[in-house]
């Protein structure tokens, strides 16, 4: 199995080798076939979709991203610059607060 962040599943690929099955109600699939319809796809390509962008959204947050070299350049240069100051943001957090009362 190729790992989540070496694949690009939002991109269309010419070979689909694997086949999901899903039991649905006829209410169900009767929606699936009128929002299909809409975007001018079968039914399968709006499942697939529609389906794929939920996954990425659910596993996007969670532990892996994908970047191109030159995005990933940068953002290794940006972890590794030391921390920039904010004096007003500092005064900001030391000054004392209703919160801390509570």
């Amino acid at each position: 199995m190729i790992p989540y962040a070496a694949r690009s599943t939002s991109r269309p690929t010419n070979t689909k080798s694997e086949r999901l099955a899903v039991r649905i109600s006829p209410e169900q699939r009767s929606l699936l076939v009128e929002a299909s319809r809409t975007q001018d796809k079968t039914v399968t390509e709006f499942v697939l979709s529609a389906a794929t962008r939920a996954a990425e959204d659910v596993l996007a947050d969670r532990h892996r991203f994908v970047l191109a070299e030159s995005e990933w350049t940068a953002f290794l240069a940006a972890l590794d610059r030391p921390p920039r100051e904010f004096p007003r943001l500092r005064r900001l957090l030391a000054t004392h607060s209703v919160l801390d009362e509570a």
